[in-house]
């Protein structure tokens, strides 16, 4: 009877946190019985070992552009709709659709995901922004209050893993699905596992509380020079070709523990640097500038 609920407790765990990738599903499921299986092709991007529900690219890319979206239209908007606000109203929404859409296929064509994890990454991702966009306080919080917060939900995580784990329900089943079923062994990257994408957010949480927070940042948002269409738009170009480049670098990976420790270390540098250091030095530059003119 325990192993019965035990197994049934695991199947619904799986149901509500977990999610089957095609590429191992077809492959390990009975569904076909006799019938030939489909043929998958893989990719190196492919075969991702954290769990298929939601999807995290799509969920990521609608976060992020609705973002951009609705604080482009927040700027140019004015006490009266224009002709002209409308168009870029239309426009910038066309735009996030259709980047949304080609993230989604693009997920559904690597065989990553399933089209019901893209859209429910995709209604999530706008989810969680709209919420935080109604939060201030996270503008306000201490670092003090950044740094628990962060302790708190590692604790929290590697708790509820050795509680499930003691109940004999494993967190970490997809990455033995993934090692059975990829193709390649060199394409399961530790980069993708559950671990890696838990201290991926808590550094991006802890950098972003070192940004609020930092001195530079408080000095580059005072100054007349932050509320300029120019320096808002100088700060996005410079923080995306940094993303870029923290992009290109990827942590050693033969010793876990180094890896995710550097993981985390990089994921805090990215708030750090595209809220904090970038604006402070292109506010001390167009101050510098400012005065040798006159």
């Amino acid at each position: 009877m325990l192993s019965m609920i035990l197994g049934s407790s695991q199947r619904t765990i799986s149901r509500i946190l977990f999610g089957q990738r095609p590429y191992w599903w077809v492959l390990d499921t009975d569904y076909y019985h006799n019938s030939s299986v489909p043929l998958i092709k893989q990719f190196p991007v492919t075969c991702e070992t954290g769990p298929g529900s939601p999807s995290g690219h799509a969920m990521g890319a609608a976060g992020v552009y609705y973002v951009m979206v609705t604080s482009t239209l927040a700027i140019f908007r004015g006490k009266k709709p224009t002709y002209r606000f409308q168009c870029l109203n239309i426009i910038l929404w066309l735009g996030y659709w259709a980047v949304q859409l080609n993230v989604c296929l693009s997920r559904i064509y690597l065989a990553a995901h399933f089209p019901h994890q893209v859209v429910a990454g995709v209604l999530s991702g706008i989810a969680v922004a709209e919420t935080f966009n109604h939060i201030q306080s996270i503008y306000k919080a201490s670092l003090k209050k950044y740094f628990f917060i962060t302790l708190f939900l590692f604790s929290f995580a590697i708790g509820f893993y050795l509680l499930l784990k003691g109940l004999g329900v494993d967190l970490l089943w997809t990455v033995e699905k993934a090692k059975r079923w990829c193709q390649q062994p060199e394409w399961v990257h530790i980069d993708t596992t559950p671990f890696a994408s838990l201290l991926k957010n808590l550094g991006t949480l802890f950098g972003l509380g070192l940004a609020l927070n930092s001195s530079m940042y408080k000095e580059s948002c005072k100054g007349k020079s932050s509320k300029a269409l120019s320096f808002r738009l100088s700060c996005i170009v410079l923080s995306l070709v940094l993303l870029h480049l923290f992009d290109s670098l990827k942590p050693p990976s033969k010793i876990e523990l180094i890896f995710y420790a550097l993981s985390f270390c990089k994921s805090a540098t990215v708030p750090l640097a595209s809220a904090s250091l970038i604006p402070y030095c292109l506010s001390r530059f167009l101050g510098q500038s400012h005065k040798k003119s006159l």
